[in-house]
């Protein structure tokens, strides 16, 4: 099993710099709340993809929407690749900064509020 994780690290970095992407960072939106949203759409079509976060009822799908928009205009003028033959290869949202902050409680006491972040990464590929 080892190998094959190898094997697949491996074509990752060989195909890093060939495939298109983009990267927002600094999202307001905690990454396990993003995560639910982009593994509706890892591995499918661009346009299917669109379609899947334009009737997803999260706060998470107008960024990713965003994000996949500008990934789809980079392969196209960067790369110059026709937006029919993309789909989402790989997606995914890191951890980013975590802003505390402190909210008053009972008997003079405080709470640390922590007002997480995320990284969020499109890479887009074509189909084969």
């Amino acid at each position: 099993m080892a190998t094959r994780q190898r094997e697949k690290a491996a074509k990752r970095k060989a195909e890093k710099d060939l495939r298109p992407r983009a990267v927002v960072r600094h999202v307001r939106i905690s990454s396990s709340k993003v995560g639910i949203v982009l593994d509706l759409i890892r591995g499918k079509s661009v346009a299917e993809a669109f379609a899947i976060l334009m009737h997803t009822p999260k706060a998470a799908s107008e960024v990713v929407a965003k994000l996949l928009k500008s990934a789809v205009a980079n392969a196209e003028n960067n790369k110059s690749l026709s937006a029919d033959n993309l789909y989402v290869a790989e997606t995914f949202a890191t951890e980013g900064v975590t802003m505390k902050r402190f909210r008053p409680r009972a008997q003079g006491r405080a709470t640390r509020i922590r007002k997480r972040t995320s990284h969020i990464t499109v890479i887009l590929d074509e189909v084969s």
